[in-house]
C-alpha cells in the first residue's frame, strides 16, 4: 500500500494521503513539532509531511541510486539530526542527518 494514513483515538480513519514520491512507506515518526517523517522503502526516500499527514512539506532525503532502503526514522531534538536506518538483505547502516 502506498498510502499514509492519520487515525483517530478511535482508530477511525481521519486522512489518508497518498503521493507518487512514497512508495511503500514502512517507517515513520511524529517530532516534538508534529512533523510526520516517513520512509518510502521501495522510493528510497524521506518525506516529510504536515502534522496532520495531508500535505507533502519536503523531502529529506534521496537514496534513489542506493541499494539501500530506508526503514526506521527519528528525530533527536537535541542533538538537531534526523536518523534513518538503512537495510539491505542482511546488511545494515545507518545516516545521520544534521537539520537547522
Amino acid at each position: 500500500m502506498n498510502k499514509v494514513l492519520t487515525p483517530a483515538r478511535d482508530g477511525t480513519v481521519l486522512y489518508s494521503f497518498t503521493h507518487p514520491d512514497i512508495q511503500k512507506p514502512s517507517g515513520i515518526h511524529i517530532t516534538a513539532q508534529g512533523h510526520v517523517l516517513i520512509c518510502g522503502s521501495e522510493s528510497r526516500n524521506v518525506p516529510q509531511l504536515d502534522g496532520e499527514g495531508k500535505k507533502k512539506l519536503a523531502t529529506l532525503a534521496t537514496l534513489r541510486n542506493s541499494k539501500y532502503c530506508p526503514q526506521p526514522i527519528f528525530y533527536n531534538k537535541s542533538a538537531a539530526c534526523i536518523i534513518v536506518g538503512l537495510a539491505y538483505t542482511y546488511s545494515y547502516t545507518i545516516l545521520v542527518f544534521k537539520v537547522q
